[in-house]
Order: C-alpha cells, then structure tokens, then sequence
C-alpha cells in the first residue's frame, strides 16, 4: 500500500513538472509556424525577384553572347529602335485612354529632382577624385531608362506601371538631350530636341490623351506591334554593348558604378518625405533612382570627344554592377 501511494506520488510530481511544458506547446508552435512562414515569405520574395529579373538577363545574356561570337554593328539597329520601336510604344501607352497626366505630376517633378540632384552631388565628387566633371557627371545624371527602366518596371509592376515608366522614360531622355548636351558643349541648340521622333510621339501622344481622341483600331495595331519590339530590341543591344566593354579604366568604371545608385538613392531619400505618391509610384520612383548609366552617355562622349574611353568603363561597369543593386532595390520594393 505505501509502495502504491509512492508511485502515485511520483506519477503526480511527474505530471506537474510537465504541465508548464504542455501548456507552452501552443506558443511554441505558434512561433514555429510563424518562423516557417517568414521563411517561406523570403523564399517566395527571391524568386519573385529572379522571376523579375530573369528574362531580362537572359535577353542581356542572349545579346551578349552573339555580339562576342558574330560582331555586329548595332548603330542601324539601335537608330531604328530610338527612331520607329521607342517612339511608337512612347505613343502607344500616352494615347491611350487610361492615361492620365494629371496623376503622375509628383512623379514628374521627382524624376526631374532625382536626375539634377544626382549631378550636383556628383560634381564635387568628381573634385574629390580629381575627374573632369564633363566625364563623370552626365553618367551620373542620366540612368538606363530605356534598355534597363522599362523593362524592369514592366516586368516587376506589371501593366499598370508602363505609363509612369515611358513617363520616366521621355523625362531623362528630354533632360539628357539639353542639360545633359549642354554640360558637354555650351553650343548645343536646344530647340534640336523638338525634332525627335521621341519627343514627337510624346506630344502627339499627350495631345490625344487630353482630347479624349480615339484612335482608330486599323492604326492603333500596327504601331502596338512596333511598341512591342522596343523593350526584348532595347535588352539584346544591351547585351551586345556590354560585350565591348574596355577594361582599361577599370577604376573610374568601378567608381562611377557605386556612385551612381548611391547618389540617385540619396535624393529620393531626401525628397520622398515631401511628395505625394501612391505605393507603386514611390516603388517606381525607388528603382529609377537606382538604375545604371545610359549607354548615350558613352555616344554623347565620343560624339564630343569628352574622354570617350571612360564614360564606357563607367557605363559598361555601371550595367554589370546593377545586376547586384537592381535585386537589391527590387528587395525594398516588393515588401
């Protein structure tokens, strides 16, 4: 009987230094399932990210690859692109009925802030590194838009951001044509840019959208079919440039390449406090603020004979760095 009355004892103390164990049981799954569900939350964030990124590397990859094995001469081709492809997607989104001008004033004024304030934080950078501010500074200012902008945003966004992204697009291609002309030559005629098929397209584009004016299905085909042919075209020369890339200024490359997403990153810190943009415009806005030198920085150089040999290392290095900080802003975006 004593024998029994141990055992129960023991059973009951046994019990009792258990419950605390058994009660917390449902916290500690809770937390588990929590942890499980950030994990999963990351693993779904990264590949959104490279299910983002991947075609336009692959198209990049593509263009790349053929450029170093049959070498083509991409100047026809890209002169059609900013000619007939650019200016007929410019039209194609701005004509369209759900465009609205007035929705994308904040964005405007933030896309010209971003590129001018990225110019005058890089001009006493350029002291600093005892550079010509004629040959750091437009790198700086004038960012892959076109080749890398729209695609990204399209790709990541969706539909709905290919307005504010051909926004952007027109924007840094009208500056970069007169500031950015001007920085290289004190000559330049602004009035030239009126002669762009692309500025052309854009205020034929705006000038319908404002009149409500309905094109006819019969036009709209054939210049949506052109639009579609500018980013997958705009990628593959990408990709063929970069296979001429000149390693000899690696440094300046290298230099122009950090600065240039960490300057754009610092002005929309300093001006996003103060505009009124819905989430996917201040998304927008993040990744234009980050993107890598245009490629007609290095054809504006040679065009001026403005150190030519370096504005390609800045911008050659500056597109291969962004495949690492472009995932990076994407990251910050998608949250």
């Amino acid at each position: 009987m004593l024998a029994m009355n141990i055992n129960m004892t023991r059973k009951f103390r046994i019990s009792l230094s258990l419950s605390p164990a058994k009660a917390s049981s449902p916290g500690r799954s809770i937390q588990a399932g929590l942890e499980a569900l950030a994990g999963t939350t990351e693993i779904m964030l990264i590949y959104r990210i490279f299910e983002i990124l991947f075609p336009i590397f692959a198209i990049v990859l593509v263009g790349y690859l053929y450029g170093r094995y049959r070498p083509t001469d991409m100047s026809i081709t890209n002169r059609i692109a900013i000619d007939i492809f650019a200016p007929a997607l410019t039209f194609s989104v701005l004509s369209n009925k759900s465009f609205d001008p007035s929705h994308y004033q904040q964005l405007a004024i933030a896309a010209v802030c971003i590129v001018l304030g990225s110019g005058l934080l890089a001009w006493p950078v350029t002291r600093w590194f005892n550079l010509h501010p004629k040959t750091m500074v437009p790198p700086m200012m004038f960012t892959n838009t076109g080749n890398m902008g729209i695609p990204i945003l399209f790709f990541a966004f969706g539909e709905s951001a290919l307005p504010a992204a051909v926004l952007l697009f027109v924007i840094a291609t009208g500056l970069h044509f007169t500031v950015g002309t001007y920085i290289l030559s004190h000559q330049t005629r602004w009035w030239n840019i009126l002669k762009l098929p692309m500025i052309q397209a854009t205020v034929v584009g705006l000038w319908v959208s404002f009149c409500h004016f309905k094109v006819p299905d019969l036009l709209m085909k054939p210049i949506n079919m052109l639009g579609d042919c500018a980013i997958p075209l705009m990628l593959f020369s990408l990709g063929v440039r970069l296979g001429d890339i000149d390693l000899t200024h690696w440094k300046i490359g290298m230099v122009g390449a950090i600065l240039r997403p960490l300057l754009g990153l610092l002005v929309f810190l300093l001006i996003r406090p103060w505009l009124e943009l819905t989430p996917l415009q201040a998304h927008i806005l993040l990744i234009f603020a980050v993107l890598p030198p245009a490629v007609f920085n290095y054809i504006l150089a040679e065009q001026y004979q403005q150190e030519p040999h370096k504005v390609a290392a800045i911008v050659m290095i500056g597109n291969l760095m962004s495949f690492i900080t472009l995932p990076i802003a994407l990251g910050f975006a998608l949250r």
